[in-house]
């Protein structure tokens, strides 16, 4: 990788309150306007919906809107309304993969499948999509609609290819990409070309192309973070990928690389119910010793070069700076 993300990768890795810095007033502002939108008359969907905003992640896809809004200067007063729908569409997102499969905790709080029921989590997942999706009715822009309502498609296709990859060890990288693409890349593209609508319409095809490059480092840099980040507990790699069957581009760049009596070991993971901890490292163990995650590490450094190149041309602003320490947040982040 080169340019600005290597130089500023030498000084520090960046840190995500940084970049959010521009946007920090707008981004309470964001959280209120949730609320606000998912509000509904019916105690269960109240106590599911606090239950949700407590939830809420680090903000990362709305601080990308808010920031490609601001990126010529000139940001509208409904780019928050737009970040709130962005971050609601990913909540729905996560509330459905964790009923899928069948997770029991997300950012240290049980998730709705684990405390309410799956039932009411699918229901509620569909309830955050319908109020994202009205919100955006009510700011009456057709053109902002049909590209956040493509991206609802997207996340279900994604979800679709992942039940649907029957013989893991047969996911090759295409289909690792065309799946990170739908899951998450889609999500990051969106975020970024709609704030631009808000504000920068004319910078709305680069950012469009430097939210969707981002989305893809993001997730390598995520699935490599399974085979590197040691659980705090046992201390062995916390592997959580592989306990869920879930072949990712570490494991898909390491397979031609193993021996017949290796590729049996990790088929037998893939075979197992509740693989153990021995068997996770065992796994992780053979995937770097073959490669894997430095072959994923540099496809994931391809796609942060390729945002990087996409932001060129941009104006000077200190939007389009947090943008580029985006980038290095989401290759160097630990967590």
């Amino acid at each position: 990788m080169t340019g600005a993300v290597v130089r500023t990768r030498v000084a520090a890795t960046a840190a995500l309150h940084e970049i959010q810095q521009p946007v920090a007033r707008q981004l309470e502002e964001v959280v209120g306007e949730m609320r606000r939108v998912v509000t509904a008359d019916l105690p269960l969907i109240e106590e599911v919906s606090g239950h949700l905003l407590q939830m809420r992640g680090k903000m990362f896809r709305p601080t990308l809107a808010l920031l490609a809004s601001e990126t010529a200067g000139t940001p509208q007063e409904r780019a928050i309304t737009l970040a709130a729908v962005v971050e609601l569409m990913h909540l729905a997102s996560l509330v459905h993969d964790d009923s899928v499969d069948h997770s029991a905790m997300r950012r240290g709080l049980p998730t709705v499948n684990s405390l309410f029921s799956h039932q009411v989590s699918v229901i509620m997942g569909d309830f955050l999509y319908s109020r994202a999706l009205e919100a955006l009715v009510a700011m009456g822009d057709l053109d902002l609609l049909r590209v956040l309502t493509g991206v609802s498609t997207q996340l279900t296709i994604g979800e679709m290819r992942q039940l649907a990859a029957l013989d893991a060890l047969a996911f090759s990288e295409a289909d690792y990409e065309a799946l990170i693409q739908a899951k998450t890349a889609s999500l990051l593209s969106a975020a970024c070309e709609t704030g631009a609508m808000c504000g920068a319409a004319q910078h709305r095809a680069a950012l469009r192309r430097y939210g969707e490059r981002l989305g893809m480092a993001f997730q390598v840099a995520d699935d490599i973070l399974d085979y590197t980040e040691t659980a705090a507990v046992t201390g062995k790699p916390s592997g959580l990928d592989l306990r869920e069957h879930k072949v990712t581009l570490p494991l898909i760049a390491a397979l031609p690389r193993l021996s017949p009596a290796a590729r049996g070991r990790v088929e037998a993971l893939l075979a197992s119910d509740a693989p153990s901890d021995d068997q996770i490292a065992d796994v992780v163990g053979l995937v770097t010793a073959a490669g894997g995650i430095e072959s994923a590490r540099r496809r994931g450094e391809q796609f942060a070069h390729e945002a990087e190149e996409a932001l060129d041309g941009l104006p000077d602003t200190p939007a389009r700076t947090a943008l580029a320490d985006a980038i290095l947040y989401v290759m160097d982040r630990r967590s």
